[in-house]
């Protein structure tokens, strides 16, 4: 690795039937404190996709080396690109704690099974 350069990681996954049954138990207001008005329209209600953004969210605080709690869940959002590719937004704490860390470029990748949900974040400046 250069000199000067960061690269931090993440990794999460998740059974998605975990987060069915907590959406079972706390419906919308589960989905409205962890998810943002964009990331629920584009999912549709799809929980092994809000599996997966639960997982990436959990992965980017991860990779910026805390926690949720310290970033709220909505400081993190992931969203779709031109070609459909996961595209990670940070706001707020999350934002200035990269910007702290040096962190100006983030790859992510989400996927999943029929049980579980995995993301994997690489961010480096």
């Amino acid at each position: 690795m250069m000199a000067g350069v960061v690269l931090r990681t993440g990794v999460d996954i998740l059974e998605i039937e975990r987060l069915h049954d907590a959406l079972e138990r706390h419906g919308r207001r589960l989905l409205e404190r962890v998810f943002t008005n964009r990331e629920l329209a584009e999912v549709e209600g799809n929980t092994a996709s809000l599996a997966a953004r639960f997982a990436a969210k959990e992965a980017v605080a991860k990779a910026l080396g805390t926690g949720i709690g310290e970033i709220g869940w909505q400081e993190i959002e992931v969203l779709r690109g031109p070609s459909r590719e996961p595209v990670l937004y940070l706001a707020g704490k999350a934002r200035q704690l990269a910007d702290a860390l040096g962190l100006q470029t983030w790859a992510i990748s989400l996927s999943h099974s029929r049980l579980y949900a995995v993301a994997f974040v690489v961010a480096s400046g």
